[in-house]
């Protein structure tokens, strides 16, 4: 038991390690930006799952877009669609709680699933006008 502690203080003091890391990305669209398509290319490798859950950073970057006024060429639908998907992604409880191991983020990757068939027109679109705008990194 005290391992445990152990190993949850040591977690914790990682990520405030972090905190000034996080901040600065927050503060920095560009670097943020940059993050995200790391991120997409790093959960793209992760097995079975990877694919939908790399659709996630996309998500999240084409709603931070719209949000700053940056990309507003789809319909209100797309962006309600995605979030309340983000919304179910990011609660702990849901249909299967996600502390449940594996069979927690099948029902998350299931919405992102069927969100995804919703609005994956719109966000190759958004894909699109990223990399158009030299938005894409080199990996």
């Amino acid at each position: 038991m005290d391992n445990k502690i152990m190993d949850e203080q040591k977690a914790l003091k990682e990520l405030k390690k972090r905190y000034s890391d996080a901040e600065e990305l927050i503060n920095n669209p560009d670097k943020m930006e940059r993050f995200l398509q790391r991120l997409e290319d790093k959960l793209k490798r992760i097995p079975k799952v990877g694919n939908k859950l790399a659709d996630i950073p996309v998500m999240v970057s084409l709603v931070r877009k719209y949000i700053k006024k940056e990309y507003t060429d789809l319909p209100i639908g797309t962006i309600v669609a995605i979030v309340a998907a983000l919304i179910y992604f990011v609660s702990p409880i849901d249909i299967v709680p996600d502390g449940v191991p594996i069979l927690g983020c099948v029902d998350d990757v299931a919405v992102i699933s069927v969100c995804w068939k919703l609005v994956e027109s719109d966000v190759n679109e958004y894909i699109k006008w990223r990399e158009k705008n030299g938005m894409v990194c080199d990996f």
